[in-house]
């Protein structure tokens, strides 16, 4: 490896110009992911504060690239707040003796200055630079185009937002002249992992007080279809409703949730069998989410034949699930 000369002149405030520098983000099953994307410029380095709304805090950060950038492993693995702190430069020799430190990441410390609150906060502010040979555009270790910076996790589904940070170097070219990048695709960028249950939904808090069972996603659930599953045949007639879902149904029955019971959650697939989706009893005597108001759901729709042999079980429960 060769000497380290860290080219931090290039952090340094300039005046801003025109460039075709794009900054997105990308909802990743939740996760963000922070991307760049160029016309050919080089960009040297980047200083971006990240933040989410609302309740939402940012929880971790991953797949960033550590070290110089060559043309096996190219990407932005130095990080100007952190290198002092964590890399260790053999003072003969000139080289990092290891960049795989796991507390070497692109997070600024939330106590430098123009720095967000960092990690479980609803904003971090990102350091990333490059360092490659040759050092020109044209130089075959140059990190690519475009890319993925780093992957960011949030707590809760929220909308992300970036912005350049100038006070700790903003964007910055090859020739140290600093950029004002588009970042159209990386303002209010809704962050959350698709759900089988509509938010829209009126029994969706329900749906996450009771843990998210995926079985209330099954169109038919709230009918009776507690498996999500049918029977029968397409000769003598398809069914959603049937012994299957009456047999969740009798171990779920009247199971009281603590402290008078143990709780649906301990019986399998007990909360599919909550047709109603509701609860019963008291606080007193106990409290119950399997119950008669379930039951007679299940009668109703008991063994009702899909067309061309009956009007079926409406799949309308909100759920879009199909087994």
């Amino acid at each position: 490896m060769r000497k380290i000369a860290l080219p931090l002149a290039v952090l340094l405030l300039a005046t801003p110009v025109l460039a075709a520098v794009r900054i997105t983000i990308e909802n990743d099953s939740g996760a963000a992911l922070i991307k760049y994307a160029t016309d050919g410029e080089k960009v040297r380095a980047f200083a971006l504060d990240i933040t989410v709304d609302g309740a939402a805090t940012i929880d971790a950060i991953s797949q960033f690239h550590k070290g110089e950038s060559t043309a096996a492993s190219p990407g932005y693995g130095i990080f100007p707040a952190n290198f002092g702190q964590y890399i260790t430069v053999d003072a003969d020799t000139g080289e990092v003796e290891s960049w795989d430190v796991d507390e070497y990441t692109p997070l600024a410390d939330p106590c430098d200055p123009g720095a967000l609150g960092g990690l479980g906060t609803d904003g971090v502010t990102l350091e990333m630079g490059a360092l490659y040979y040759p050092a020109d555009d044209t130089s075959p270790n140059a990190p690519p185009n475009s890319g993925t910076l780093c992957k960011l996790e949030v707590s809760e589904c929220c909308n992300m937002s970036a912005v350049v940070n100038a006070i700790r170097g903003g964007v910055v070219l090859t020739d140290a002249t600093s950029v004002d990048p588009d970042l159209s695709v990386a303002t209010n960028v809704a962050i959350c992992s698709e759900e089988c249950f509509p938010s829209s939904h009126p029994a969706y808090n329900t749906w996450v007080a009771v843990g998210k069972p995926e079985c209330w996603c099954y169109p038919r659930q709230c009918h009776g279809d507690a498996d999500g599953g049918s029977a029968g045949s397409t000769k003598t007639g398809v069914y959603y409703v049937g012994t299957a879902d009456l047999n969740i149904l009798i171990s779920a029955w009247l199971i009281k949730e603590p402290p008078h019971g143990d709780g649906i959650a301990s019986v399998p697939n007990g909360i599919c069998a909550d047709f109603a989706r509701d609860q019963a009893g008291s606080t007193k005597t106990g409290v119950y989410r399997v119950g008669t108001s379930d039951l007679n759901i299940l009668v109703e729709y008991w063994l009702d034949k899909e067309p061309p042999h009956g009007d079926g079980v409406p799949a309308d429960c909100g759920g879009t699930l199909e087994p």
